[in-house]
């Protein structure tokens, strides 16, 4: 395992509707619309709740990943948030990164996809910081938890 970094006493830095499981903890999850944050907490995640927002969501989860060096793994699951799409949202962040004017996540189809809060540089150590693993519209909580797992084996 990764030698872990200490995270800030005041981590997370942004509030939300959230659990804190182990801040040493290389993964992270968010379930998107759905309510079983309990799961993956359980499974030794460092954080994990729902996102709703293609937006200010969204800047929350980013915040708190990147203020927490330890994160090396996003897991996105449960049921895709409609018409914020938020899940997709997510992806193409990571993928794509966003308009350095309009802050705009570049092929994102959700209704309303701008991160005006997160500076370039923190969109930029996102992608770099974070592997993504896709579960999006899975609720399975046996898989969430297998997945948790096999993320925390495998830190870099």
């Amino acid at each position: 395992m990764a030698d872990k970094k200490p995270t800030a006493d005041n981590w997370p830095v942004v509030s939300g509707d959230y659990i804190v499981g182990d801040p040493e903890s290389p993964v992270a999850v968010t379930t998107l619309a759905s309510h079983n944050e309990d799961i993956p907490a359980a499974a030794g995640a460092a954080i994990a709740g729902p996102c709703k927002t293609e937006n200010l969501g969204i800047e929350k989860v980013v915040a708190n990943i990147i203020s927490n060096p330890n994160i090396r793994f996003l897991i996105l699951c449960g049921a895709e948030v409609q018409g914020h799409i938020t899940g997709q949202s997510i992806q193409a962040l990571h993928e794509n990164g966003c308009d350095p004017e309009k802050k705009k996540i570049t092929g994102a189809t959700g209704a309303i996809p701008f991160v005006e809060n997160i500076p370039m540089e923190g969109v930029e150590r996102f992608q770099q910081q974070v592997e993504l693993v896709d579960m999006i519209d899975n609720e399975d909580g046996g898989a969430i938890t297998a997945k948790v797992k096999e993320c925390i084996e495998k830190d870099p």
